[in-house]
This record gives C-alpha cells, structure tokens and sequence, in this order.
C-alpha cells in the first residue's frame, strides 16, 4: 500500500443509552468509515448498552481524512435504522506520537495529550492521549449526532508498521 504511515486499531468497546428503534429495545452495530475504507462491528440484539469489545484496524495513508462512527439497528425485514453517527480527526492522536517519539522513553501512564469536549468535536468528555504499555492510546466517548440520545465508547492504538511515524 502506498504511502502507508501506519494502522489504527479502533477497540468499539461500548455502546451507552442508545436510541429505541424497535418497539422495546435495538439491535445495535457499527460502522467505521474513513475514505474509502469500511468496517462493522457484530450486531448486539436487543440491546441499548451493547458491549462489543471489537478491534477494528484502518490503514492510514491520508491522516487528514476524517472518521466517521455510524451505528444502526439492524431490522430483518427492512432498512436499517439509523441510531446516530459521530465525526472525529486524529490530528491530535498523530501530533501525540510525534511529541512522544521526540521525548522518548515516558513513565508509563503519561498523559501527553488532553482533548476537550467542544462544539467543533463530538467528545462527551475530555479525552486524554496516554503512554500506556509501551504504546500511546487514546479512550474516547463520542456524544451521537443526529439521535436524542447515545453515546460510543472508543479506544485508539497506532501501530507503526511503516516507521513512518518514527522519523
């Protein structure tokens, strides 16, 4: 793959008060979408807190692309519904490993970076970008657009394939 900088593995952990689309409950999943690329959780039935605990992984080649976080109640019968989507850029997540690659070797559990929740992101809550593990990630909750209600908790891990990030 060309110009590869590296992959993004995206851990959908959870699903919080998300939006009845059936009569009592939802059939909830997943969908990432950044370009061209698209990827899916399983679908979690009858439920409005679903644990999906799913790691997805992008390729990243144009950082400036946006991630689109998309989630649906799956019907048998008819269309899928829409139970509300989020945006978000890893900018910040992509200058966090930058800064840590240029200091080099930080006490485990550094917080290099923190993001707060602003009418230009869909972040519920401040999230902070930590060296964890040897690896830098980074926990978010996405406030659902487009829906009354709902929320999806993220996981961002960069795993550097290329180097490309190294230099």
């Amino acid at each position: 793959m060309e110009n590869l900088l590296g992959l993004l593995r995206l851990h959908v952990i959870r699903g919080v008060n998300l939006a009845i689309r059936n009569s009592h409950s939802s059939d909830p999943y997943v969908i990432v979408r950044m370009g061209k690329q698209k990827l899916r959780t399983r679908v979690m039935k009858k439920n409005l807190n679903p644990e999906w605990n799913e790691d997805l992984t992008l390729s990243i080649t144009d950082p400036t692309l946006p991630i689109n976080i998309m989630v649906y109640d799956r019907d048998w019968f008819s269309r899928d519904d829409k139970m509300g989507d989020a945006v978000f850029h890893i900018d910040p997540f992509l200058e966090a490993i930058r800064i840590q690659n240029e200091l080099g070797g930080l006490p485990e559990g550094t917080v290099i970076m923190k993001i707060q929740a602003s009418r230009q992101n869909c972040l519920s809550e401040e999230s902070k970008i930590v060296w964890h593990k040897g690896k830098i990630v980074q926990n978010m909750f996405l406030r659902l657009q487009n829906v009354e209600r709902g929320e999806v908790q993220l996981q961002l891990e960069w795993i550097d394939v290329s180097g490309a990030m190294s230099k």
